[in-house]
């Protein structure tokens, strides 16, 4: 493919985070502009499960002074996301593994009138059984919301996406099924705190934080990894459990010390131990807990047509 002038430095920034882009491609926006998305590893002959996409406006300079220390900082989070046995997979507080895919960057402005931001996408069920379980999604960022991104482009925005999807899964307003229609996601202030200048989508404690940690480990690397180590001071994980990366070590060194997972020698990756295995019919009912309460439930009368609407 012909390379855009930008293409170049946007792979420069790559490899200064030790990532290499193994394939690029056209692409579009849903507003129709010029893209190019991105397959990133860390190193060629990676397996697609353990790469990230990164599609970019061809209009993005990564070099801008604006955008530079933001974009070198997704790109370094991604090397050590990239890590994890399946990098594009995460869990929710209410205990769901799921993983994300088909996201269309950047932001387009919304069609139907509303003065809103979307970016659409999708998120599937990954409880190891290969699920047919996903939800479409369209996350829209208001007006007012808008104004407190610094841009539209993927590194800037996918953190706090991929939070609001867990926290509307977490809520019970975002169903997995087998088809359907794309189901909104809703990305307002409330996500964000003017007075601390930080996102924040819930308020954790060190108890919560461990069962958090224990459950990652748990489904990303016992049960979708082979017992490969996953990365658990993620900073993405971080704002969405309102918690600083020294917290999470302390989660973290907790679980080791009670024998609840295997720390790598930089004590930043785990892997579960036979212990934390042994609870895997816990974390399968609490799985189960979570997709009964996000499944939508029916007054029985009026599917049977008594009513009086």
């Amino acid at each position: 493919m012909s390379q855009t002038p930008t293409q170049p430095q946007i792979a420069a920034a790559a490899a200064a985070a030790g990532i290499q882009i193994i394939a690029s491609e056209p692409a579009l926006s849903l507003a129709g502009n010029p893209t190019t998305r991105f397959t990133l590893a860390l190193g060629a002959g990676a397996p697609p499960s353990r790469t990230l996409q990164l599609q970019l406006s061809d209009t993005f300079d990564p070099s801008a002074t604006a955008f530079a220390p933001q974009f070198q900082l997704f790109l370094a989070e991604a090397a050590n996301r990239l890590r994890n046995p399946r990098p594009s997979a995460f869990v929710t507080l209410s205990g769901i593994p799921l993983s994300y895919s088909a996201f269309e960057w950047p932001f387009h402005e919304s069609t139907a009138g509303a003065d809103t931001s979307l970016v659409h996408g999708q998120v599937n069920l990954e409880d190891g059984e290969n699920s047919p379980l996903h939800a479409k999604i369209a996350a829209a960022m208001t007006v007012t919301f808008r104004d407190i991104v610094h841009s539209p482009e993927q590194p800037f925005a996918e953190s706090f996406i991929l939070n609001a999807v867990r926290k509307t899964m977490d809520q019970g307003q975002l169903e997995l099924v087998k088809s359907g229609n794309r189901q909104p996601v809703p990305v307002t202030t409330r996500y964000y705190s003017a007075k601390q200048n930080k996102f924040v989508f819930n308020d954790t404690d060190e108890t919560q934080r461990r069962h958090f940690l224990a459950s990652k480990t748990f489904w990303l690397s016992g049960v979708l990894g082979n017992g490969a180590p996953v990365w658990l001071l993620d900073p993405r994980d971080a704002q969405y459990l309102n918690a600083t990366i020294a917290e999470l070590k302390l989660s973290v060194e907790s679980l080791a010390k009670d024998g609840l997972i295997t720390l790598s020698p930089e004590r930043a990756y785990a892997s579960p131990t036979a212990t934390l295995l042994a609870q895997r019919p816990k974390f399968q009912e609490e799985l189960a807990h979570a997709l009964a309460f996000i499944k939508p439930s029916f007054n029985e009368s009026m599917r049977g047509g008594h009513t009086n609407m």
